[in-house]
């Protein structure tokens, strides 16, 4: 099975065995980790469940859309590898996926 890790902005990482077909954001959100909001529940419509995704790992990424782009492109706390948790479809190809849950802007 595969392994999604997640730090949280307390800095504990937790690995999560998620089955495929559900986003980042829906996995973090099923593990019970409330600090990720999401609360336009993986609509594209905010950015509440903007995560860090380690630099190691984004090339295995699907490409971010323009969209996506445009959310990001508000935040103060926008990074390099920043990405919406919602726009990431998480599956075996993504095993030991290392993504961080960004500070609200």
């Amino acid at each position: 099975m595969s392994t999604l890790i997640v730090t949280t902005l307390e800095g504990e990482t937790r690995e999560l065995s998620p089955g495929n077909g559900f986003s980042v954001m829906e996995i973090i959100r099923d593990a019970g980790i409330d600090e990720l909001r999401a609360l336009c529940g993986g609509s594209l419509s905010c950015a509440t469940c903007h995560v860090v995704v380690d630099l190691i790992d984004l090339d295995r990424l699907q490409p971010m859309s323009d969209e996506e782009d445009e959310l990001l492109a508000d935040l103060s706390t926008r990074t390099p590898s920043s990405r919406l948790s919602c726009q990431i479809p998480f599956d075996d190809t993504l095993d030991h996926l290392r993504v961080a849950i960004a500070a609200e802007a």
